[in-house]
């Protein structure tokens, strides 16, 4: 089994560099406005007085030195933005990017129609952890995805030779919860990690049970790090390994991409490089506990003073990338009457270039060892010379330099030319739509049997639950992190019980739906923000779709025709899906069983409730829009979202959703009106 690509951030032009010339087979990085980093300084689509910084100049830097170019357009796209994001791809397939990294579902399809030749990859922020995950999304035309960071070696193995390739984050920084599945920055401070624009609340005081003290931050997890476990991630076949990063300075990406360049050509790092690679970033050191399977109060951690580099660190870094690596194997042919140097690649470029007319003559010859001396000679350029053939003509050694200069030059030109991929955006895939009547009114989804009461149209249930009603499904865990099987089983059950749809938050629960004879509903973690992604969403088979509650009013417009869509109307909104519990971090596993809270430096209360081997972290106040029906969009359905409330409660909520009712004390309008950046 071959070496897996070492793929490395490039959030702006110094760090591009720093990562080709530290060892990078590829770098991933951003232009516009649809990418995960949209603070990085990122590159332009469009060449400018600052040349380093377009994006072509970018492909071209790194297509001479052999290095692919992965670009992010891997954001949710509302409906209004899926033309500006397509003119972005078409200009990236003109570039000839290697493959672009892609989250929204839509946009996905589009591109398969536009762009069929173009690579896909399916972004982290799909939140795809199980096998059955990576199935739906290799036969949905992505020819890799970036697993969720959160996942064991073995559940990394199950999701091996499914004939699509594996990515895996290898070094940085780890999010407190699963990517694609966090609204903590866009509810708490209106700006959205599914929008590139996480402002990192997660990082600020919480505590468990008590209002955070100094130092106290219970959603902060240390950096990850498996450089000790190159070995098994080649052996479990993962394809790349990728180095996070694009908000980071040059020195850091210099110092990861160095390490585990070294690590995968088989030889050991200097230990004062692994101590320069802590020292330039970390929290509290580096963490491999999800790997492992070791997910305590070691994987929790902050920055700390003596975790900011010094400037001897970062001189000492910066040496990395001072020069150009060689990297790029050619070999050259001279011959002589007329004289002419060849120079072909390993990727099969030729070029041959033929000294000038007026060349000086000289009565003696040049001897064949010092011509091909001096063909090999190669300092500052990205190649590595060898000589397959040396004539001993009778010029000036300056001559025979000039044309290693000029075959090189022009060897660089041919490599870094770009090679356009055919992209018609005028191309459209048909369009999906739901089937008729499946869901509608008001659906309520319980957490507990007994909050199942008269009033809801439609009920969902946990998994295990059966009740007694007419209309009634389950709801699949979003986090199925190595129980795909165990899940499987439990839809069997609840299908033979009488349950007629479930719940899919994930790109892996579909499938395992409709292998239980289940209609797959698409929930609002499903992400959805566009047309295209409700076709999406009806092409995997689901049968209704719930809008991501990151929309406004206005930009729900898109679906209010469709039939089988519905939103988000009621309940304490999940914040993050966590696979490391922080109360268990706090307190051990068991303290709470399974309902505790996080409380924030202002003294809000979040409740945690943990099952199945994950968490959820929901917001402090409900979502209440009772009192706001008639803004409310004319969709098929509401969804309400039961959590903590009482059955009494659940049943004067749903007499108010038929109603009109009063808010309670303390609620929230959600994004619906305010939106989010």
């Amino acid at each position: 089994m071959g070496k897996p690509e070492l793929l490395a951030p490039a959030g702006s032009y110094d760090a591009l560099v720093a990562a080709v010339r530290a060892g990078a087979d590829a770098v991933y990085l951003g232009v516009g406005s649809f990418n995960a980093r949209r603070n990085a300084r990122n590159f332009s689509l469009e060449s400018s007085d600052d040349a380093a910084c377009s994006l072509q100049d970018a492909v071209s830097f790194c297509h001479i030195r052999g290095v692919k170019v992965h670009l992010t357009l891997n954001t949710l796209i509302r409906d209004r933005e899926l033309s500006e994001a397509m003119r972005i791809a078409e200009q990236a397939c003109a570039c000839g990017v290697d493959a672009l990294i892609v989250q929204d579902r839509g946009l996905a399809r589009l591109l398969h129609t536009a762009a069929p030749d173009l690579t896909l990859h399916a972004s982290t922020q799909l939140s795809c952890h199980t096998p059955e995950g990576v199935r739906l999304l290799r036969d949905s035309g992505f020819s890799r995805v970036v697993l969720a960071r959160e996942m064991s070696r073995e559940e990394i193995a199950a999701c091996a030779d499914l004939g699509c390739e594996l990515e895996v984050f290898a070094h940085g920084a780890l999010c407190m919860s699963v990517s694609g599945q966090c609204e903590l920055s866009a509810l708490l401070g209106g700006r959205s990690g599914n929008r590139g624009l996480c402002a990192q609340p997660c990082r600020l005081p919480f505590a468990v049970g008590h209002r955070p003290r100094e130092g106290e931050a219970a959603l902060s997890l240390k950096d990850q790090s498996l450089y000790h476990h190159i070995d098994e991630l080649a052996a479990l076949g993962v394809a790349s390994l990728k180095i996070e990063g694009r908000m980071k300075r040059p020195e850091y990406v210099a110092a990861a991409t160095a390490v585990f360049r070294r690590l995968l050509d088989g030889e050991k790092p200097d230990p004062q490089l692994l101590d320069d690679l802590q020292a330039v970033f970390s929290r509290s050191g580096f963490t491999d506990a999800y790997f492992t399977g070791k997910r305590g109060a070691d994987l929790f951690g902050s920055r700390r003073a003596e975790d900011i580099a010094a400037p001897s660190v970062l001189a000492r870094l910066s040496h990395l990338y001072e020069r150009e690596m060689p990297r790029v194997a050619v070999s050259v042919r001279l011959t002589d009457a007329p004289l002419a140097l060849t120079a072909t690649d390993n990727e099969g470029h030729s070029v041959t270039v033929t000294a000038p007319t007026d060349t000086p003559i000289l009565d003696k010859p040049l001897s064949a060892e010092r011509v091909t001396e001096q063909l090999r000679k190669a300092g500052g350029t990205p190649f590595t010379v060898s000589v397959a053939g040396a004539a001993a003509p009778s010029v000036p050694l300056s001559a025979v330099n000039a044309l290693r200069r000029r075959a090189l030059d022009e060897l660089c030109a041919v490599r870094g030319a770009a090679k356009p991929i055919a992209c018609d955006t005028h191309a459209q895939p048909p369009e999906r739509v739901f089937p008729s009547g499946v869901l509608r009114g008001l659906v309520a989804r319980a957490e507990r049997a007994e909050q199942v009461v008269p009033g809801a149209d439609h009920w969902i249930v946990p998994l295990g639950c059966h009740p007694d009603v007419s209309h009634w499904g389950v709801e699949i865990p979003r986090g199925m992190f190595g129980t795909e099987a165990s899940v499987r089983s439990a839809l069997k059950r609840a299908a033979k019980a009488g349950a007629s749809f479930a719940l899919c938050n994930n790109v892996g629960a579909v499938p395992l739906a409709r292998e239980a004879g289940l209609a797959p509903v698409a929930g609002p973690f499903w992400n959805i923000t566009n047309a295209e992604s409700l076709s999406a969403a009806a092409e995997d088979g689901a049968v209704a779709a719930i809008l991501s509650f990151e929309l406004t009013f206005p930009q729900m417009r898109f679906a209010e025709q469709r039939r089988g869509v519905g939103l988000f109307a009621y309940g304490r909104q999940p914040l993050m899906l966590l696979r490391a519990c922080p109360v268990s971090a706090a307190k051990g596993c068991g303290s709470c069983n399974g309902n505790s809270e996080l409380i924030d430096r202002m003294g809000a209360h979040f409740p945690v409730r943990c099952s199945g081997g994950c968490s959820e972290l929901l917001n402090a106040v409900p979502l209440y829009l009772a009192d706001h029906s008639e803004e409310v969009p004319k969709l098929a359905f509401q969804y309400l979202h039961f959590t903590d409330e009482t059955p009494e409660r659940v049943a004067q909520v749903l007499r108010e959703y038929h109603e009109g009712g009063v808010p309670p004390t303390q609620f929230t309008r959600g994004l619906y009106k305010r939106g989010v950046e």
